[in-house]
């Protein structure tokens, strides 16, 4: 079973040493997606043996995926493993995640924050709680799904599972339009339950004008996302 580790990262010479090393020591193939970094992003990933998409101006975490699963499609990887470069996923968690994708009864194998209670002293932005929790209730009403966390970056998918999508949203949106899709192609899908990590809790949405950092306008976003590509894949979710 061939995997590359995929890694969006935007400005993120901060943690780039020692979370690319613990990366790295897990054996498997990394590639990071450089999105448009203007700190030392680019000098530190030079610096370490992988490979590395580097976008000239900022593009948005959906492209940054996107273009890891075209990698991952030219390259004849089996399985890509997603996570961010913030230090809230833990390289560790990869082993329990391919353990599910080594019995091949699923194509996305997503992590979950809020599949077990969080442990003790876990804290979340209350707005990033209400918009996740709000959102993954509507997809589960529209696509009668059972999520309990549709926003969580850590995920395997198949290479093959996914070769039929056309994924096309470049932001932070991106999810909306992948859990329509996966329904409609009928995608086998399991969560995986992951440690709640929030690191900085001051984090903010970085790319586009900033206006995502308001929680009503992100989460009128994210509906309108999703509500366009229920529409584009509404015959596929008549005949699901």
């Amino acid at each position: 079973m061939r995997t590359l580790i995929a890694v969006p990262v935007f400005n993120e010479a901060k943690s780039i040493p020692t979370l690319m090393r613990r990366i790295l020591a897990l054996g498997h193939d990394v590639l990071a997606i450089d999105d448009g970094s203007t700190d030392e992003t680019a000098a530190l990933l030079g610096g370490l043996p992988l490979g590395v998409i580097r976008h000239a101006s900022n593009q948005g975490y959906g492209a940054a995926l996107i273009a890891a699963f075209a990698h991952a499609e030219r390259a004849g990887y089996d399985w890509v493993v997603t996570m961010d470069c913030d230090e809230q996923h833990q390289p560790g968690w990869t082993a329990g995640f391919l353990e599910d994708a080594a019995t091949e009864r699923y194509d996305v194998i997503s992590g979950s924050r809020y599949l077990r209670t969080p442990r003790v002293g876990a804290l979340v932005p209350a707005d990033r709680r209400i918009v996740n929790q709000t959102l993954t209730a509507e997809i589960n009403a529209r696509l009668g799904t059972k999520l309990t966390d549709t926003f969580c970056g850590f995920k395997a998918y198949r290479v093959a599972g996914i070769r039929s999508l056309s994924l096309t949203q470049a932001g932070y949106a991106f999810p909306m339009q992948f859990w329509v899709q996966a329904v409609a192609f009928k995608l086998r899908m399991i969560e995986r339950a992951v440690d709640l990590i929030y690191v900085d809790l001051a984090r903010t949405f970085r790319e586009g004008d900033g206006s995502l950092n308001d929680p009503a306008t992100r989460l009128a976003h994210y509906r309108r996302v999703l509500e366009a590509e229920i529409a584009v894949q509404a015959s596929r979710l008549v005949r699901r």
